[in-house]
């Protein structure tokens, strides 16, 4: 079973944002396309994205600088960076912080951005299916694990609250 997910794909170029919504639309994913970077972190929130789509070079907020709230908010957030940006340094840099891939502009080949989204997707479901086996397995735990993503989510909430006020 495949879970449905949310992708927000964070770009300042309107042709690209539509053109990767068209995209992965196709491929069941729900994408929230958002140009300006500044309310990415409370849009991935409000949205539930699981995917996230960043775009490196930005006004006002540079992808890179996204990618390290993101990490430091959820590690399991799929980050990929989309970028025209093309250097050894930069993809490091990426990856480093925690990029699960890194996909260079122009996009001519869709097949290396729609693979990419794949792969976490992939992931994403593996670690649903891990934790329904948990909760298979500890029953009187489901509660206690539904609790506590309240709480993470409020959390989440606050923190994006004072990254936004930074």
């Amino acid at each position: 079973m495949k879970f449905p997910k949310n992708v927000l794909h964070v770009d300042d170029d309107p042709s690209i944002l539509r053109l990767v919504s068209r995209l992965l639309t196709k491929d069941d994913m729900t994408v929230y396309s958002l140009a300006d970077p500044t309310v990415a972190i409370e849009k991935m929130i409000e949205t539930r994205a699981q995917i996230v789509l960043l775009d490196i070079d930005m006004p006002e907020k540079d992808g890179l600088t996204l990618l390290q709230e993101i990490k430091r908010l959820d590690m399991s957030i799929q980050v990929i960076m989309c970028t025209g940006m093309v250097s050894i340094n930069t993809l490091l840099k990426a990856t480093h912080l925690g990029a699960e891939a890194c996909i260079f502009k122009p996009l001519t080949d869709f097949k290396k951005l729609t693979d990419a989204v794949a792969q976490a997707s992939k992931k994403i479901d593996q670690r649903w299916y891990d934790m329904q086996d948990w909760v298979a397995r500890n029953p009187d735990s489901a509660r206690e694990v539904k609790a506590a993503e309240n709480a993470l989510r409020n959390e989440m909430m606050s923190k994006a609250k004072k990254l936004a006020v930074k």
